[in-house]
């Protein structure tokens, strides 16, 4: 009696790569956009619970991942809220070429309609909100968002615009613009709510010319 034929191979094997492997259902096209997910669920984790109450382990269950592959990508938990500040503040570092360009003298109106123009957004305006509120109650993400904003910000427009304590100078006009965000965007205070924001971007103009070019600010034209 013959022995029954071998089955038939189902071809060389695929060398299984290290590491836990994805969650089931996923497939290996999930992997790349596995970033971006993670990412996307940092930032609702942290505005949902708070820099203090969030975990690896939370942000990897919202974005359907292994824990392992957060760390993997990013790293700690102080590297994930890094990575999903700097996905959310992008818009924001246009910042420098924006200043480099143009009239010295309209700086001030430059950065502040560029200030505008990601709040006004609610693409751009949501991300960072979930950031903020995150940065506003816990010192450890006060600290990385200053610190983030101080090297991608702050200092790169320093080079562009050599002048005596210049970095000073752009911090108070970030200050500016930064309560008037907290005011309008967050605590949404009014009037400043509901205000026009031309009718601010008229009025913060001179006072963020003036911190970054010195000077005494030129009053807004009125209507």
């Amino acid at each position: 009696m013959t022995a029954p034929p071998p089955a038939p191979s189902s071809g060389p094997s695929t060398p299984r790569r290290r590491g836990r492997p994805p969650r089931a259902g996923r497939t290996a096209a999930d992997v790349p956009a596995a970033r971006d997910r993670i990412l996307d669920a940092a930032r609702e984790t942290f505005a949902a619970h708070g820099y203090d109450k969030a975990s690896v382990r939370a942000i990897a269950r919202r974005a359907e991942v292994d824990p392992a592959l957060v760390h993997h990508y990013f790293g700690t938990k102080e590297q994930v809220f890094e990575a999903a500040v700097a996905k959310a503040a992008a818009p924001v570092l246009a910042g420098p070429s924006v200043l480099a360009e143009g009239d010295p003298r309209e700086i001030g109106e430059r950065m502040t309609r560029l200030f505008f123009s990601v709040w006004e957004n609610p693409a751009s305006r949501e991300p960072l909100l979930a950031i903020i509120r995150s940065v506003v109650t816990h010192q450890t993400a006060a600290r990385i968002f200053r610190q983030f904003i101080t090297k991608n910000l702050v200092s790169r427009v320093a080079q562009r615009l050599p002048a005596p304590d210049i970095e000073t100078r752009i911090e108070l006009a970030v200050a500016q613009l930064v309560g008037v965000a907290m005011l309008r965007y967050v605590l949404r205070a009014e009037p400043l709510a509901s205000a026009e924001a031309e009718d601010l971007i008229r009025r913060l103009s001179p006072v963020v010319q003036f911190h970054l070019a010195g000077g005494p600010p030129p009053l807004p034209p009125e209507h």
